[in-house]
């Protein structure tokens, strides 16, 4: 299957970069766009849970997103309203069901996630429990295609930096593309995104531009995603639990090279990589993303 983005990053939206003036290495005026960042409060029903920084957009997709990757959504929870506001920087989601999570609250691990990533620790006391389907798939040539149409799609990133992105993705082609200053909160935004609309899980590919670290193969393995692909690379923890749980994880995805350290049964060599044009040079310098 081949098609365009469902949703994707619009770089020029307004309020996501501003523009700036500031000095070159020459001492030249130079003028230069950077990503904003604001604080954003998430309350389930009358419960305040967290504040996250994040550029702005997508609120409702984050804070559904994120709620689910805390276990603090069931799959049987109905979503009764998302309210927003811009000017307090809150946004509420409400359930039908009553909701209490004062004791969760209290258990919380920090991340190596950038803007301060946190998972809750009841939820890693869980991953053990987790079977991710083993009938997924992941073809050389939907590989090589994905991170050609990811690194060239225009983003914020090549607009102003100082950001991340993840990608859902299925077979050779690429869903939804979203972006944050924190990995974490993009992975959110497309569990919102994947929640909100009652998209399956087993067949889909999940791309990231940052590191694969402990955090974003938990996170991989809680959405039930069985492949995991990054232009970057590994963390021994995050190799270590991608064995465990049976995820398969891709990293130093360039060009016609890729590293596999975990569910390399999933992989189906379909295409020489002597057929595949390497990556250029400017394009390894305008998408990779520095470790963060």
């Amino acid at each position: 299957m081949t098609g365009a983005y469902l949703l994707k990053p619009d770089p020029l939206a307004p309020g996501l970069s501003t523009s700036v003036t500031g000095i070159d290495q020459n001492g030249e005026t130079v003028e230069t766009r950077v990503v904003t960042e604001k604080p954003l409060t998430l309350y389930l029903n009358s419960q305040e849970v967290v504040t996250m920084m994040t550029i702005g957009d997508h609120p409702d997709l984050l804070a559904v997103g994120y709620l689910k990757n805390q276990h603090m959504l069931a799959d049987d929870d109905v979503i009764t309203g998302i309210d927003y506001d811009d000017d307090l920087e809150v946004v509420v989601v409400r359930t039908e069901r009553e909701t209490n999570f004062e004791e969760k609250l209290k258990k919380k691990v920090r991340t190596s996630g950038c803007a301060q990533g946190t998972v809750f620790g009841d939820v890693m006391e869980g991953f053990e429990t987790i079977a991710l389907p083993k009938d997924g798939k992941l073809k050389t040539s939907w590989l090589y295609e994905l991170t050609r149409t990811i690194n060239t799609t225009p983003s914020l990133y090549l607009e102003a930096g100082a950001i991340h992105g993840c990608v859902l993705c299925q077979e050779n082609s690429a869903l939804v593309y979203m972006e944050d200053v924190g990995r974490h909160n993009a992975v959110d935004k497309i569990a919102g995104w994947m929640v909100l609309n009652n998209i399956p899980a087993h067949d889909k590919i999940f791309y990231t531009t940052g590191r694969l670290t402990s955090e974003m193969v938990i996170k991989t393995v809680m959405m039930g995603i069985p492949i995991l692909v990054s232009r970057s690379g590994f963390t021994a923890w995050g190799v270590e639990l991608a064995r465990q749980a049976g995820l398969t994880l891709i990293g130093r995805a360039r060009g016609k090279r890729f590293i596999a350290l975990a569910g390399e049964e999933r992989i189906e060599f379909d295409t020489e990589p002597g057929q595949v044009d390497d990556e250029p040079e400017k394009a390894k310098r305008k998408g990779s993303v520095p470790a963060a």
